[in-house]
């Protein structure tokens, strides 16, 4: 039963990590992303984003899942607040850049987003040092991706 109960929980905290990818649903990435923008020489391809944002997403579930279950239920608030908020704010870039075409606001919410990963970074590691690391790929990809979204936003 205690195996079952675990696995519930992991399987919640992924389907919690994969919640900011239902902003896509709302948004056309089509035509103006590819068609429209200049974009660098580096731009990774289309293809690519699925598999990278579904494992991130699982590291991030995973992560609130081994946060979540050590260290004291007193000090999770914190925590798990900012784990919210850069889920939000994850969830957040897609329609400003895609819907609204707001490429500097997608970019001033990835500057956020980024922060915020590194405090969760912080705050979880605390908890757990797994939890901590497992969040680093995400980081690494904000990282990437504010990169990208500064240089698309130079070039248009």
């Amino acid at each position: 039963m205690k195996n079952i109960k675990r696995a519930g929980l992991v399987a919640l905290f992924i389907v919690i990590a994969f919640l900011p990818s239902l902003s896509a649903v709302f948004v056309k990435t089509g035509g103006w992303y590819a068609i429209v923008l200049d974009k660098p020489s580096w731009n990774p391809p289309n293809w690519i984003f699925g598999p990278v944002w579904t494992t991130l997403y699982i590291l991030i579930g995973l992560a609130g899942y081994f946060a979540w279950t050590r260290g004291n239920r007193e000090d999770r608030n914190t925590a798990f607040n900012v784990y919210g908020a850069q889920l939000l704010l994850n969830a957040l870039w897609t329609p400003l850049f895609f819907g609204l075409h707001r490429i500097n606001w997608a970019l001033a919410d990835l500057v956020m987003m980024w922060f915020m990963i590194l405090f969760n970074i912080v705050l979880f590691s605390r908890r757990s040092r797994l939890a901590a690391w497992l969040l680093i790929p995400y980081l690494l990809w904000v990282s990437f991706a504010g990169v990208l979204n500064a240089a698309i936003l130079a070039l248009n």
